[in-house]
């Protein structure tokens, strides 16, 4: 007689534990396993199954969490989660629920601040959500303090069309309308191709808390996200552009999922953002996952980290031999401005299916 089936919500916590033990982040496992098993919602006890009970579009595989783990200059490795709150019977009203649910209970039992959250929270959570998502979490585990959360909302939820204005309503309440002209001066050049695709903001003091608009390039080269990146002072677009070039294998044009930008603004910021991010979907321009493992060790060596965490972090996880398939590694990302420059990379959790490799690699 077979073993049941894990839950959804023990599969992820089993990774989240040895992630943490890979990055040097043991001490923080209880809290944060307590803090992943919350955010997963009722849906999180539904049993793995051949079939995803509900299509998250956070991975490939629609496994509704992705592990990430972030590397700074003198710095502990810092590991992150996106994940998609899930009601007992998902659907997208249902979800929403759960994720307010679950919201509700982080802020009584956790360091959870919903000031800047409030302020534009009718914009972003209607009743009737449009898009693929309306409400995903972030939880950030370091070294020196309790587990961080931060909100991805999402600019579609009323409709594609009504995303800039929706973005520039939710900036204006914030007290960041000024910025908004230099990011669309930038980042919001090509009509059609370039757009408003996540909204997040960090649930803490908001002396401390970051605003981020993130903002999808479909069909860019590099020179159209080195242009994004001139809203932020202090961007080495030489460092831009060869991390770009090394991820994607080329100049572009980026023609599978885009490259996309992301602003961070800090307390004090008024007319333009202190950081740029720019995310790379490295799985869409290699083979395999063998193949984004060498362009990801290329970018360490490029940007002067060491790769040790990377890897320790990547063999946490994984669960075959690299070159069978492709998508555990997911993004890349690089971090310019402030407040903490580096690089990220998202490892899928994998949790539903293996994407098998390309016959040949997508490189522009």
């Amino acid at each position: 007689m077979s073993a049941p089936a894990p839950s959804l919500r023990d599969f992820a916590i089993g990774q989240l534990h040895d992630l943490l033990r890979a990055a040097g982040l043991a001490e923080s496992a209880e809290s944060a396993t307590k803090l992943l098993g919350e955010a997963l919602g009722p849906g999180g006890g539904l049993p793995l199954s051949a079939v995803p009970h509900w299509p998250s579009s956070v991975a490939d595989d629609h496994t509704p969490v992705e592990f990430s783990v972030a590397l700074a200059r003198n710095e502990h490795p810092v590991v992150r989660m996106i994940v998609e709150p899930l009601a007992g019977q998902p659907g997208k009203r249902a979800n929403l629920g759960a994720a307010l649910g679950v919201l509700d209970g982080m802020a009584a039992r956790h360091q959870v601040r919903l000031g800047l959250l409030d302020r534009v929270r009718d914009l972003f959570l209607p009743e009737d959500p449009q898009g693929e998502f309306a409400f995903w979490f972030s939880l950030i585990v370091g070294r020196e303090a309790a587990p961080g959360v931060k909100v991805y909302l999402n600019p579609d939820v009323r409709g594609r069309e009504s995303a800039t204005p929706l973005v520039a309503e939710a900036l204006s309440r914030l007290g960041l309308d000024a910025a908004l002209p230099s990011v669309s001066r930038n980042a919001l050049r090509r009509d059609g191709l370039d757009r408003f695709s996540f909204f997040a903001l960090d649930l803490t003091d908001e002396s401390r808390a970051r605003v981020k608009t993130y903002v999808s390039h479909e069909d860019a080269v590099i020179a159209d996200v080195v242009r994004a990146a001139q809203a932020v002072p202090d961007v080495d677009p030489a460092l831009l552009t060869d991390v770009c070039e090394i991820a994607c294998g080329g100049d572009g044009p980026f023609s599978r999922r885009p490259l996309m930008s992301s602003y961070t603004f800090l307390s004090g910021d008024t007319d333009r953002p202190s950081g740029y991010s720019l995310y790379i979907p490295v799985r869409d321009y290699v083979q395999d996952d063998l193949e984004a493992c060498e362009r990801v060790l290329a970018i360490m060596v490029r940007c002067g980290f060491d790769p040790s965490p990377f890897f320790m972090a990547l063999a946490s996880l994984v669960r075959r031999p690299l070159g069978e398939g492709v998508g555990l590694i997911a993004h890349i990302s690089l971090r310019l401005g402030r407040p903490r420059p580096g690089v990220t990379v998202y490892l899928s959790s994998e949790a539903y299916a293996v994407t098998p490799p390309r016959t040949r690699a997508l490189s522009a």
